[in-house]
């Protein structure tokens, strides 16, 4: 297997395609005027949003492949390994916007980007597949982006640069909504399974090899990012799948108390919690009641 490229820069990018930086920071790429591509993975030390619209090869992360579709949106973020495999003879003709950390530093766009926009973290088979009227929008945000950056440099320039990213995001943020409730069934059905993996988790005692339950244990289950599983479950029901599986480690807690068989550090290594006081803690911290309490007032 051929070595990773690491492109921590814009213009090393911007270079490897025969691109122009007009700032180091920022940069609408639009692979039609690219004089060179190439099939190698790599990774990015910026962001990455790609709309590719027609078919001339598909896209990799790590080693899982993932059909590069007509309407496609894809997310990528610092670190993430990504490969193309393109057609033959066939020239990309993805467009699409590179963003540095540094741009966004020390704002709240940095601060929220990894968290209220999740998308960042999710699988390549997870991308978003866009309406025609969806594609031109994000098409006229990379329009306005690149209109910024050929206007002249002024104390305006890098703050409009960010708003204008922002806006995007939230658009992009609304595309997924609306993929998810076209997916409405498909959740429905996954969100049914969870409950019934949940319920497992306990029944078949895996906590004593596991410990607690954690989101990425469930979405593995499904096939999913946790990133993208996290926000299908929150969008559903409007609760994180942390939330749900507190809501469940807390009930089934409250059953053995009430059984009053167990001895309550009993309790905390049924439940899959390493030490007595971690399981107080988290007892009461959602109760608003220790164990024992919660024993002798029920």
């Amino acid at each position: 297997m051929s070595a990773i490229k690491h492109l921590e820069t814009i213009d090393e990018y911007n270079r490897e395609f025969g691109f122009t930086t007009l700032d180091p920071l920022v940069s609408v790429v639009d692979f039609k005027q690219a004089t060179r591509w190439t099939n190698e993975r790599a990774t990015f030390g910026f962001y990455m949003i790609m709309l590719k619209t027609i078919n001339c090869g598909s896209i990799q992360y790590g080693r899982t492949p993932y059909d590069y579709t007509d309407g496609s949106i894809v997310c990528v973020a610092p670190g993430q390994v990504v490969g193309i495999e393109l057609k033959e003879g066939v020239q990309p003709t993805a467009v699409g916007i590179l963003f540095h950390p540094m741009l966004i530093q020390g704002t709240q766009l940095g601060r929220d980007i990894r968290t209220k926009f999740s998308f960042f973290s999710y699988d390549s088979n997870e991308a978003l597949h866009v309406s025609e009227q969806e594609m031109q929008l994000f098409k006229q945000c990379l329009q306005n982006i690149q209109d910024e950056l050929v206007h002249s440099v002024d104390n305006h320039s890098r703050n409009l640069l960010r708003m204008n990213i922002e806006l995007m995001l939230e658009h992009l943020l609304r595309f997924y909504d609306r993929q998810f409730i076209f997916r409405k069934d498909i959740n429905q059905n996954i969100l049914s399974r969870f409950d019934h993996e949940l319920h497992e988790y306990y029944a078949q005692k895996k906590y004593l090899r596991q410990g607690l339950p954690n989101v990425a244990y469930f979405a593995d289950i499904f096939c999913l990012s946790p990133g993208y599983f996290s926000s299908m479950v929150k969008r559903e029901t409007g609760k994180s799948v942390q939330e749900l599986i507190m809501l469940h480690i807390i009930n089934v807690a409250k059953q053995k108390l009430l059984e009053g068989t167990l001895s309550i550090a009993e309790i905390c290594y049924e439940l899959g919690f390493q030490h007595p006081q971690h399981f107080t803690r988290f007892f009461k911290k959602n109760t608003g009641l220790t164990p024992r309490e919660f024993r002798i007032t029920a």
